[in-house]
Order: C-alpha cells, then structure tokens, then sequence
C-alpha cells in the first residue's frame, strides 16, 4: 500500500528530458512507484488534472540562516515549490563564532531581527543546527560556511592579512563546520571583513574544504567594473584548491558595463574546457539588492560599528568616501557606479516613509546633497539600510539565464506576507525567483523550455551540492515534489508591493509530507538539516 499517487501529470523529472504522462507513487520519503499505477492502492491520491509534476526546486543560494529560526515554516519559498534552501552564503553565516564573533554577530543583527537571541555564546556549526532542527523547518536545509564569518571570529574587522595564529585559527573552525556536515565554504569579497581577503587566504581555507570534497561559492570581489578580474580569481582559487566553484548572483552590474554577457560567459566556458568545475546561479531579475553600506570604500568598516558610525559623521571621511565610491580605490569599485542615487530605492529602514523611495528623492525633499543623505541615512539607522538597485540589461539577463551552466537561485531570505518577517519593502525575488522563471521566462518570452528551466531548478542545483537523491524523479529519490500549472504559473509581488504570494502552485510535497495544498500552506515542517 502506498501512500500517495499522483495521477494524470505531466512528469517533467528534472533532467532535462521531454515530460512523459505517468503515476508516481510514494511511500514514507521516498518515491516508490512510476509508470501505469492504475491497480495500485494508496492511503490518498492526487489527480494532476494534466498540470506538471516536477522534483521540489533547489535553491542553491538563499540567506534565510536568521528567516528560518523565526519563521521556519519558509512561505515565501515553500509556496514557489522550493523544498530545499542552501543557507551561509555571500560569506555569512551564523556559525562558527568565538565569543568576539559572537559579539559582533549579535550587534549586526539588532536591527533586522530584534527578537532572536543568536547566538547566545560562543557557537559551533552543531549548535545552530541543532538549534534550526529543534524548532522545525518545512525545507531542507543544506549550510555552507561564510567566510566573513570565520575572519571575524578570529580577527575582526581588520584589513590585515591575517598572521599564522589567525588563519590556523580559521582552519580550526572551518574544520570543525566540515565535521558537522557543512558542504562547503563560502565568500562575500564585496563585503567586510570578507573584502579584506587576499587570493592565498581564501585557496587555503578553500583546500581545507577540498579534503572533505565540498564546495566554494562566491559573491565574487566585484560585478561592474572588476568582473572580469573577480571571475578569474573565482576560477583561480578553485584551480589552486582544487575543488568546484560556484559563482553566485551572476550578473553584468551597472549600466556602462551591458552587453558584456557573452565575453563574461565566453571566460566560464574557457575554465570548464580546461577541467575547472564552474558554475553559477542567477535570479531572474533587472534590480539587485544589498546594504547601503556595501556602497562604502572597504577602510570605511574598519574597527567597530562606532568606528563606521563615527567617520560617517567626519566631515573630512566623508569627502575621502565620496572619492573613493566615484573613483574607486584600488581593486574595489562601489556598486554605486552604473547606478546612481536615483536606482538606488530604500527598501527597509527605521522610517517606513522612507521606503520605496529613492535615496535621490529623500535628498530632494531634505534640500541636501545626495551622498550626505546617504552618508545621514546610514547613521540615522546605525548603518542597518537596505536598498534595491535597478543596475542589470535585460539583454544580459537573458543571455546569462539560457546558459546551460547557470542555475536558478534567490538570493534572498524566505518571508512572508504577514508576521515578523513582513517588515519593509524586501525585493520581489524572495516570493517570485521560481515561479517568476517559469511564468515570464518559459512562458512569455520562450527564453528557456519548460524541462530546461526545471533542470536549471533541480537536477543541476543537486549536482552542484552533492545531493544525489533529491532534485529528480526517479524511483528511490527522495519525495520532494511540487505540482504546478505551466499556463497559470507566475509571480505576483513587485518593487513596491513585495508581499505576494504566487499563482498556479498547487501542490508541494517535502520528504513525502504535504506541505502545500491549493496554494495554501499546511503548517507541516517535514525539512531536515542535510549533511554532506
């Protein structure tokens, strides 16, 4: 006796391959049956009606480490069809912390989620999974390790490489997180303390990963100006480690760099023809998001947030910020260039007057120069603003979606549309990455096929992590399934009205659980915390 069949699909199984019409039975966790089910017997079945039956989707870069322990039953995501998150990426993630890290772990996330007291000491990679599987998701959840998060531990925010005792120090803890199950390590060289790194740092700590055959993900050093030399170091630290590369949120950045997608594409397929494993996820969206604060030069972050908050407020900083944003210095340009105050909208600070708007507007309407207003925005909000930024060509987008070393992935952190996770005006790829690809970009514009835009969702994510029975269907794989209709399948949030759920999901299964019935979420958290 089984426990599920589903009847009267569209079975797209996540290869690649033309849909067939077939059963799929289910038992325990597992899918135990497909093909002409029609004497079997199950405890409940589920007629398709003709809609698509595909493997859950894998998000394979999402920041929903902190989302996850508040709100663990992950609408935004669940609701898309996406059944397993990959957390710790773009270098943060909320363990391992010594007790300085741990400090300055508890400081950064005040703002954004006042009622978690994470960590409470001192953690390892264990506790806060132990932590995560204590109060249940209803994803599976993969961790990877931040690299910020590592150098922040041992020394802080110093733009120093770091001495023997340090980097032994990192090595000891990334180590430790490998033990734990972690699948790999990951970067965020935008981003302090992360920025401060040099290539050798990061090919030892990548080596430390290697032996354990994980992976290393990054939000690469830079994605206007210095893409091109971001890329080849990417590439270079997974040749020097020997070990596979996923570069994360690839993109073409900032205006006067578009119609750079083929030349950025033609360097990725240069490093696979000679064995390098690389591969890269995209959202399917012309906005990026960030902090504010990451538009800062790199010596802006030095010290403690005090330290931040204080040069905000030197009017002599301030004049060497400003330089530093429209000039660059040294290997690290602002994501400002390309974008300008006017694309850069306030999504999520202490004035919700203030969100939606842009930081040219705010200026305008205060009488005051943009830069100082962005300067002011950051201290009023003790440097906790987050903003989206139009900054990414269509043309670029598309070219970069229809490569078949690309996958689909997030970004972002699961909401939902109400509770504690409903604050600001987060961008639209938390409710709509998915669903947004299959709707808009299979359905409207035919950029990618159906079976290739579920590949991109599942098969090819699951490579990429190691996850070997999940992201397919096929008789023995894990029962993560999502049902949806191809011709009503879309997403519905936007810019200014980000909390939307999507249209035309009708079912999903986690571990052989429902979880969503006709859209709507069923409280189920049948997740688990995977382990390498």
């Amino acid at each position: 006796m089984l426990d599920w069949i589903v009847r009267g699909a569209r079975v797209v199984d996540g290869t690649g391959a033309p849909w067939i019409r077939t059963d799929v039975g289910v038992k325990g966790d597992r899918i135990a049956a497909m093909g002409d089910l029609e004497g079997a017997r199950a405890h409940r079945e589920v007629d398709a009606g003709g809609d698509i039956l595909a493997p859950g989707f894998i998000d394979v870069h999402t920041h929903s480490d902190l989302p996850l322990l508040v709100e663990g039953e992950g609408h935004s995501h669940i609701r898309q069809g996406v059944t397993t998150v990959a957390i710790g990426n773009c270098g943060n993630s909320p363990a391992p912390l010594s007790e300085r890290g741990a400090s300055r772990f508890r400081e950064q996330i005040a703002v954004d989620f006042p009622e978690l007291d994470w960590p409470p000491g001192p953690a390892g990679l264990a506790d806060y999974l132990g932590e995560l599987a204590r109060r249940g998701t209803s994803s599976n959840v993969v961790p990877l390790v931040g690299h910020g998060t590592l150098r922040m531990s041992a020394m802080g925010f110093v733009g120093e490489a770091p001495g023997r005792d340090a980097m032994d120090a990192m090595k000891s803890m990334l180590a430790g997180a490998m033990e734990a199950g972690a699948f790999g390590l990951s970067s965020g060289l935008i981003y302090t303390p992360g920025s401060y790194a040099r290539t050798p740092e990061l090919v030892e700590l990548a080596r430390v990963v290697a032996a354990y055959r994980g992976i290393y993900a990054s939000h690469i050093r830079g994605e206007n100006d210095t893409l091109f030399d971001a890329v080849d170091e990417a590439i270079e630290i997974g040749e020097a480690a020997g070990i596979p590369v996923q570069i994360a949120r690839l993109k073409v950045m900032g205006r006067h760099m578009w119609g750079s997608a083929d030349r950025l594409l033609e360097v990725i397929e240069g490093a696979r023809e000679r064995g390098i494993d690389v591969t890269a996820d995209q959202y399917p969206y012309e906005a990026s998001a960030t902090g504010l604060s990451a538009y800062l030069p790199g010596w802006a972050h030095g010290g403690s947030r005090e330290d931040l908050l204080r040069r905000l407020g030197d009017p002599r900083a301030r004049e060497e910020m400003r330089r530093d944003i429209l000039e660059g210095v040294e290997d690290w340009v602002s994501p400002y260039r390309g974008v300008g105050w006017e694309n850069t909208l306030v999504t999520r600070c202490s004035d919700p007057d203030l969100e939606g708007r842009s930081v040219e507007e705010i200026a305008r309407e205060r009488g005051a120069d943009p830069f100082d207003t962005a300067f002011d925005l950051l201290i009023e909000n003790e440097a906790n603003v987050n903003v989206v930024l139009s900054t990414i060509g269509e043309a670029d987008l598309e070219r970069i979606m229809a490569h078949p070393a690309v996958m689909i992935a997030s970004d972002s952190g699961v909401s939902a549309v109400e509770g504690p996770l409903a604050r600001g005006k987060p961008h639209p790829r938390s409710f709509g990455t998915f669903v947004r690809v299959l709707g808009e970009y299979v359905r409207e514009r035919g950029v990618l096929t159906l079976e290739e835009a579920v590949r991109k969702m599942t098969t090819m994510p699951a490579a990429r992590l190691g996850l070997w029975d999940r992201g397919v269907l096929r008789v023995g794989a894990r029962a993560d399934l999502v049902i949806f209709d191809p011709g009503a399948v879309g997403d519905r949030a936007t810019y200014t009205d980000p909390f939307a759920y999507p249209t035309g999901v009708s079912a999903v299964f986690v571990n052989g659980r429902e979880t969503v019935r006709e859209g709507a979420h069923l409280g189920a958290r049948a997740g688990r915390i995977l382990s390498r």
